[in-house]
């Protein structure tokens, strides 16, 4: 799982997530990616259930890039413990996903679209945040809504070559 080597403090505040990415919203190396629709926490064991269920799915095709990284460190409390006695130790990472975030991207020869799709949607389902599927097209980038809410991709838009 992913985990910084070092950090400069152990411990952090948890902070507060407000507005949009204004970094990170675009596609950077792959031609699909996943793209967050609203902000939350990503833990390192949510990124790597995504990772494997995207490259079980493609079958060790093409390449996938990991575009976030859990930096924060989150404290938890031992159950039971009285009020007081200081803030607690790190017990896993998360990464601070704000809406309009590229989470994953997918490219290669041999992805298509329909196999870069269906990859994305397996991950989609090990995440706790909504996403849009996205595809880079010769002018610009085509999007489709394909949310945690939508069951069938029978409905949503398709990319015309």
């Amino acid at each position: 799982m992913l985990s910084p080597k070092r950090v400069k403090f152990r411990k952090q505040q948890r902070g507060r997530m407000r507005g949009v990415a204004t970094r990170g919203n675009k596609i950077a190396f792959g031609e699909f990616a996943l793209q967050a629709q609203d902000c939350g926490w990503v833990t390192s064991r949510q990124i790597e259930a995504s990772r494997r269920a995207m490259t079980r799915y493609v079958k060790r095709g093409g390449k996938i890039w990991i575009r976030i990284f859990p930096d924060k460190p989150v404290t938890m409390r031992p159950a039971e413990t009285r009020m007081g006695s200081g803030k607690g130790n790190p017990e896993f990472w998360v990464a601070v996903v704000k809406p309009g975030r590229i989470l994953f991207e997918m490219g290669g020869e041999e992805i298509t679209e329909a196999i870069a799709r269906e990859a994305m949607r397996l991950a989609q389902y090990k995440l706790p945040v909504k996403t849009k599927f996205l595809a880079l097209e010769k002018e610009g980038v085509h999007e489709s809504v394909n949310t945690k809410s939508s069951s069938s991709n029978s409905n949503n838009a398709t990319l015309e070559v």
